[in-house]
């Protein structure tokens, strides 16, 4: 058993400070510790997933060897694996992760670990995640480290601390580390009630939003899908990234980069269909959330790039939600004016949001982006001064 100052300050030598996850009972004294050390972050997201997608937000921003860690327990898995397999893998953006062996072959433990503790291994294997057992002994927690940064800068992907039952010595929380609370603003609504075939197009609305992002002091993160091709067919800029995958993890990737680099105005472009399959990361864009953080959801009802499907936006309003979240503005409209509103306005306190209801359909012979992601990515992070 290794005590959590032990592992953590080893970690921190090393460049790791940036800390996102869902809570483990095994977690609790890692977790309790960094949220105890204001040179320490540490986000508590709503599932696994979208912390592997902010810590590669981290990860796409960092500067001077800066590192990041998902800690989360093994039935976290499941919901980590769409960014875990298409997002830090495709785009070899690495992370250390801390998963939590419940359910462990020999070790007794609750009914509902009882299939995710024996396939654990086998999940990270079939990932292509190398791993090992998370260290017990003082002198073990360095080498391991060091193997787990050896793959991450020779392959540009997450590597794996399993870790067993009684790994780290309790340690107290004094403060629960929860964010400030946020003054709730009112939500705008301002419909006008236009017919469907004089809505702006999606290729409208991606224009007015390159015309607002100036290569020198913004980036431009576009949702998978007709978003990001389309956003490349406008307009290739160093300063963008076209998601090809892991639908819904545009905004908690742009968070953790929006979090990394205060520098920078970061955009997230996203879809009525990805917003609705991660919902909870609005509450943790609300709750932290910068005011260098732009969220800009284009939605025309449907899942354009599968054959126009229709989504179940036309019920929600998202604008209601994010500010309830606790976004600092939220507005949602049918005028493409709001984009420009929304660039237009002073810097606030919190995240901005604005949902553009758009016309259906994309242009003919839309192209693919044919810049690989990883060369998107390193394109990126050069632009930007990252390492």
């Amino acid at each position: 058993m290794i005590e959590a100052a032990q592992f953590v300050e080893a970690a921190r030598a090393r460049g790791f400070d940036w800390y996102a996850g869902v809570p483990c009972s095994y977690l609790t004294p890692f977790i309790n510790y960094v949220l105890q050390d204001e040179s320490l972050h540490y986000v508590s997201a709503a599932n696994e997933g979208d912390a592997v997608a902010l810590i590669a937000g981290v990860t796409l921003g960092a500067k001077n060897g800066r590192r990041g860690i998902t800690m989360m327990q093994n039935s976290g898995l499941g919901n980590a694996v769409s960014p875990l397999t298409s997002l830090t893998w495709t785009f070899r953006l690495p992370q250390l992760l801390i998963v939590t062996w419940r359910g462990q072959p020999g070790v007794a433990d609750e009914p509902q670990h009882a299939l995710m503790g024996p396939i654990t291994p086998a999940m990270l294997d079939t990932m292509d995640i190398p791993w090992e057992t998370f260290p017990t002994e003082a002198e073990a927690i360095g080498p391991a480290l060091d193997r787990a940064i050896g793959h991450m800068e020779a392959t540009g992907r997450p590597y794996a601390l399993v870790m067993q039952k009684g790994s780290v010595a309790p340690y107290e929380l004094k403060d629960g580390g929860a964010p400030a609370r946020r003054t709730q603003t009112a939500p705008r609504v301002e419909f006008r009630g236009v017919a469907a075939n004089e809505l702006a197009t999606r290729h409208d609305a991606l224009r007015k939003v390159v015309a607002h992002t100036p290569p020198d002091s913004t980036v431009v993160l576009a949702s998978t899908g007709f978003c990001g091709r389309e956003l490349y067919a406008i307009d290739d800029r160093a300063n963008q990234l076209y998601m090809v995958g892991s639908m819904g993890c545009v905004t908690p990737l742009a968070l953790g980069l929006a979090l990394a680099r205060p520098d920078l105005r970061v955009v997230a472009l996203d879809g009525d269909g990805a917003a609705l399959m991660r919902m909870g990361v609005f509450a943790t864009l609300g709750a932290y959330g910068p005011g260098n953080l732009t969220h800009v959801l284009l939605d025309n009802g449907a899942h354009d790039s599968t054959g126009g499907q229709a989504t179940v936006s036309p019920q929600v309003s998202f604008a209601s939600v994010a500010a309830a979240c606790g976004y600092a503005s939220a507005v949602e409209s049918d005028d493409p004016a709001v984009i420009d509103e929304l660039f237009d306005t002073p810097p606030l306190d919190g995240p901005r949001f604005a949902r553009l209801t758009i016309r259906r359909g994309t242009p003919d012979g839309l192209p693919r982006p044919t810049i690989t992601p990883p060369d998107v990515k390193t394109r990126l992070m050069r632009h930007i001064g990252a390492a």
